[in-house]
Parts: structure tokens; sequence; C-alpha cells
């Protein structure tokens, strides 16, 4: 089977970079299962193992797609996509505007981000842990981590800072700065906070394998919450509350899901959680060749003829401010 993939942004993965990310790994595991892949993204991008088409802004999607393709995987909501009379599949990757439908042969990212779409089809993110490397689990674990734009209010950093402060723990902030301007400039006085910026490779890599947990209150249905999979691969326990796809990716050997930031600092304080079991919760669920096995079950569907949704998928009103309580 020939798959492209279409998305908006460039690969290889810069920082973050959560969907670029995913659709690299998803790629390489394709091909290590004797697929092609090929991706069709912006100028600059570059791949070692498939072939890689710059869009050409201004053309329709027909006129961009290569011969010899079997299907076509967007990673967003592509308008014309109906003319390009191939087969085609959208990953669905953040909550999308409620009540906007979306194409019938959507899947999302966790059971919970289906459900709230009206939709039971998803496939669970999943990373390549080999390109992580080996968790060394006899160094010495400094302090706590939010791991996440702390410029989102959803994400709710300010408070991550106060579950560390209650709990009396040190925490390190991957992805946000001190003094944050987007959110009003806001200045963390804290000494006991240090903030690492929007870190990548191999720091980020190295930071998650000096941390105790993460701390990750967020105040939104998470999609799916790849800072999870990835803090729970270096034996990072979560503390977290239940939104979203959370409670799918924590069970309860590997954290503690509250809306109570009392709840969440004491279990800090207990730090009972033990970090080989949540390494091994990440590894066996959270693969990038799970990933890819759960998308090709998707991938034969369409090509059968199977339209994958009934209805076109649509997000249902939600909740605007989630509890955070004391």
């Amino acid at each position: 089977m020939h798959i492209l993939f279409v998305n908006k942004a460039p690969i290889p993965v810069v920082a973050y970079g959560g969907t670029e990310r995913v659709i690299w790994d998803l790629g390489k595991s394709l091909v290590r299962m004797g697929h092609q892949v090929s991706y069709l993204v912006p100028q600059g991008s570059r791949c070692d193992f498939a072939r890689v088409i710059p869009i050409r802004p201004g053309l329709g999607w027909r006129e961009q797609i290569p011969g010899g393709i079997d299907l076509v995987h967007f990673q967003f909501n592509p308008e014309g996509a109906d003319e390009i009379d191939l087969p085609y599949l959208v990953t669905q990757h953040g909550n999308s505007i409620e009540a906007n439908p979306l194409p019938r042969n959507t899947v999302f990212v966790s059971r919970n981000h289906a459900e709230r779409h009206g939709s039971n089809e998803y496939v669970y993110n999943g990373l390549d842990w080999d390109a992580y490397g080996p968790v060394d689990f006899s160094l010495p674990r400094l302090y706590f981590h939010f791991l996440g734009k702390a410029a989102w209010r959803v994400k709710n950093v300010q408070g991550a800072i106060d579950v560390a402060k209650d709990a009396g723990v040190e925490l390190l902030v991957m992805g946000g700065e001190r003094l944050n301007i987007k959110r009003g400039l806001r200045f963390t006085w804290s000494r006991r906070v240090q903030f690492a910026g929007m870190v990548g490779g191999q720091q980020k890599l190295d930071q998650l394998n000096a941390s105790r947990g993460l701390i990750f209150p967020v105040l939104w249905h998470e999609p799916f919450g790849l800072a999870v999979i990835e803090s729970l691969y270096f034996g990072c326990p979560v503390f977290a509350t239940p939104y979203g796809a959370l409670p799918e990716l924590v069970p309860p050997d590997c954290g503690l899901l509250s809306a109570s930031r009392s709840a969440l600092a004491e279990a800090v304080r207990a730090r009972q959680f033990d970090a080989r079991a949540c390494h091994v919760q990440a590894v066996q669920h959270f693969s990038a060749a799970t990933m890819a096995q759960g998308y090709l079950e998707k991938y034969a569907r369409i090509l059968d003829g199977e339209i994958l949704n009934p209805a076109a998928p649509a997000m249902s009103a939600s909740p605007k401010a989630l509890p955070w309580l004391k």
C-alpha cells in the first residue's frame, strides 16, 4: 500500500511539533511493515525513509497528488478533498469547532475525543520509543515537571506551580518562560520553579529522565496528551486532572487524576508510584507500531468502500470552564 500523508507543517519535528512527530513515527513504522509512504508537506521538509513533495500553495489537492497513491491521509480537515477522486482519511488531532461537521472518514486520537464528536472511530497516538533511547532508572530524580505550551491557559501552568508549591517540591516548566507577555505580563517569582523554554531534542529527553513526575492539571478535555506518554516512558508518574483522554492513558498505578489541587499535592508528596510500571504502560500501549496497526485497519476498511462514520462527526458543546478545586 502507498499512503500519502498531507500536513500543513514541515517535517521532521522541530522542538515540540506533536502532529509532525506522530506522522513521522507513523510513516516510519508503516515503511518497516513493508508499505510505501510519501509526505505532501511545506517546502523545506526532508525525510530519509520516504519521498517528500512540497505543497504548492494556491493549487487544489487533486493537482498536487502524484500517481500511484492508494490512500491519502490528511492531518487536518481539508477543503476540496472530495475532488481528489481517491480514498482518503482525516485524523482530527485537536478539539474542533463546536457543531462544525467533519468528513465522514475522520478518526480521532482517543475514545473520549471520538465520543465528544459523536464517533466511535479512534486510533491512539504512539511514538517510536527507540528514538527516545533507553531510560536510566538509576539517575537521581531532582524535580517534577510540567510539559506543554504554558501560554495556553487551558494547560494551567499556574495550577502546576501551585501544586508543586503546596507539595514543597521543585518544578521545571518545559514549554514556557518565567516572563510571559502573552498571558498578560505573568511573571513567576518563585525560585523553586525553573523554566526551560520550548525544549526539544536531547535536552528534552535528559530533563524528562531526571524528573520525578509530571504535574499536568489541564482545564480542557485533552484530545490525547503526548506529554503524558512521553513522561510515562521515562518512568514519571502523572498527576493531572481527569479530563478528556487522560483516564485512558494513566491507570491507577501510574499516577493520580483529580480536579483537586490539594489531592494532587498530597499525591506528589507521597511519591508512591513505580517508575518501571509507568515505563511499561507507555511501551506496551502507545508505541508507533501499535498506532500503525490501528491505522492499517482503518485504511483497509476505507479501501473496501466502507464509510467510517454513518454521519458527519461534529463536536458537541463542551464545558467552558472545567473545575479546578482547592
